[in-house]
């Protein structure tokens, strides 16, 4: 048994640097993004693969333990739940990673606005990032389902900068594909949103054993 609990924290130590780093690189993209800033865009990429090798490192100590200890009811729950949350960081360091790609994109072609609630979309998009992450380390449902319903408050950001960009969009036509590519990189904010919300749900049905997603009643306090 002791063997299993240094194994589970373990696991949470390399969850927290995981995503420690994603979150720098969310950041650090959309700054690249707003400041055409390549040099910031080719470290984020770079990054991809010490994302990826910590990601691997998680899941093989995942499977370890379920192997070796054969863990049951709220630390199998836990264990599965490991896997699931990481496949969700990975992707949002993926999204990250293609947030730098269209900076630098945008970075070779005419300049184009980059509507201020950007800013006000990628400090709420951290926000639901961090706290559902506490969430999980905490095993706090009231927390995840706080972050369950700042989706709706991104997804109105996502239409709003979209609709902005493409007033700009008609009328230029020179920042059509500079728009474009601007238009991408604020969906994969969005995306990122979706996974941290994916992670505050898995929280839910990791202490409760209920599944939240698309019952908006169940995410009452």
């Amino acid at each position: 048994m002791r063997q299993l609990h240094e194994s589970m924290d373990g696991l949470h130590q390399d969850i927290v640097r995981l995503a420690g780093l994603i979150e720098e690189t969310i950041c650090k993209s959309i700054l690249a993004l707003q400041e055409r800033d390549t040099a910031a865009a080719e470290e984020v990429i770079h990054v991809d693969d010490e994302i990826d090798r910590l990601e691997n490192r998680i899941d093989d100590e995942a499977f370890r333990i379920l192997a070796l200890h054969h863990p049951v009811a709220c630390d199998l729950r836990l264990v599965t739940a490991v896997l699931m949350i990481t496949t969700d960081l990975e992707r949002m360091g993926d999204l990250a990673g293609e947030i730098a790609e269209r900076a630098l994109h945008l970075a070779s072609l005419p300049p184009i606005t980059v509507p201020d609630k950007l800013q006000q979309m990628t400090d709420l998009t951290t926000l639901m990032f961090r706290q559902s992450l506490e969430a999980f380390l905490q095993l706090d449902t009231r927390q995840a389902r706080r972050v369950c319903r700042l989706d709706d408050e991104v997804n109105r950001y996502n239409c709003e900068i979209i609709d902005e960009v493409v007033g700009l969009m008609r009328q230029s036509p020179e920042l059509i594909e500079p728009g474009v590519s601007l238009f991408s990189a604020v969906r994969h904010l969005e995306r990122i949103a979706d996974h941290a919300t994916n992670i505050a749900e898995d929280v839910i049905y990791l202490v409760e054993g209920e599944i939240v997603r698309h019952r908006p009643e169940a995410l009452a306090l």
